[in-house]
């Protein structure tokens, strides 16, 4: 799947604000050694590195262009190029961090426990996923997929795999000695033309954008254009309200 920095950090501050309000429930005092999961072009990373300037941080991402752009973020950590389904560090860390990565990795009940066994005893292992599946934004998107000449190309497009609350507890806590689970819903107001859109083409989006042709995707876009603006209509005032739901879990090894 590709990946754009520049269309991702349109939004830079409503991206980045969850990895800070997940930050600021890690119970860790000074933890040497950090791994961001899914780093990103670095906005993720960046308050790690604020938080615990004297830490060895590393920001581990699959994508070279999301690697490139935080090699040029001037954050100050050690980047590398990896895909998190397979990344097996050879020594364990203080603390694995991650923003809105995993919910493009499916079977989470064998991922966690994994990744988990990376921590060391006393440290902390802290993610975020959007819990926003369900949204009308999401919903549509389906919808437009389903419903065009395009289907069958895009009946197996990537997904995202994100489970309930319940599930996260169940699977943390019989490796964690605590765990602290809870979902914010944000109402991000969004100016210009099409906002929604600009918003998920960043992310969501892309697994369908990338399987379809120049025409195809011309087309697919206008279609879900109209209906997003249908349903996340521009106010008076010109801006565009857009409720977006996340999931949050840290555990204490």
């Amino acid at each position: 799947m590709s990946w754009n920095p520049a269309v991702y950090l349109a939004y830079a501050d409503e991206r980045t604000r969850p990895a800070m309000e997940l930050l600021a429930r890690v119970p860790l005092e000074q933890p040497a050694r950090i791994a961001d999961l899914g780093c990103g072009p670095g906005n993720s990373t960046a308050p790690l590195v604020a938080r615990w300037p004297d830490a060895e941080v590393e920001g581990i991402d699959s994508s070279p262009e999301m690697i490139e752009a935080a090699e040029k973020s001037g954050v100050r950590a050690r980047w590398s190029l990896a895909d998190v389904a397979a990344w097996s560090p050879s020594a364990k860390y203080d603390l694995i961090f991650s923003n809105a990565t995993y919910q493009w990795i499916g079977d989470h009940r064998a991922l966690l426990p994994r990744l988990m066994s990376f921590v060391k005893p006393g440290g902390a292992f802290a993610f975020q996923v959007p819990n926003n599946q369900s949204a009308p934004s999401h919903q549509l998107m389906r919808a437009v997929a389903n419903e065009g000449a395009w289907a069958k190309k895009l009946a197996d497009v990537r997904g995202v795999f994100v489970e309930t609350p319940q599930t996260y507890f169940d699977i943390l806590a019989s490796r964690a000695a605590s765990v602290d689970i809870w979902t914010t819903e944000y109402l991000h107001v969004l100016e210009g033309d099409d906002p929604v859109f600009n918003w998920v083409k960043a992310t969501g989006l892309r697994p369908y954008l990338d399987a379809l042709d120049t025409d195809e995707r011309d087309l697919f876009v206008a279609q879900y254009k109209a209906r997003l603006r249908e349903t996340y209509p521009k106010r008076d005032d010109g801006k565009t309200l857009f409720p977006f739901s996340r999931l949050f879990a840290v555990a204490r090894i």
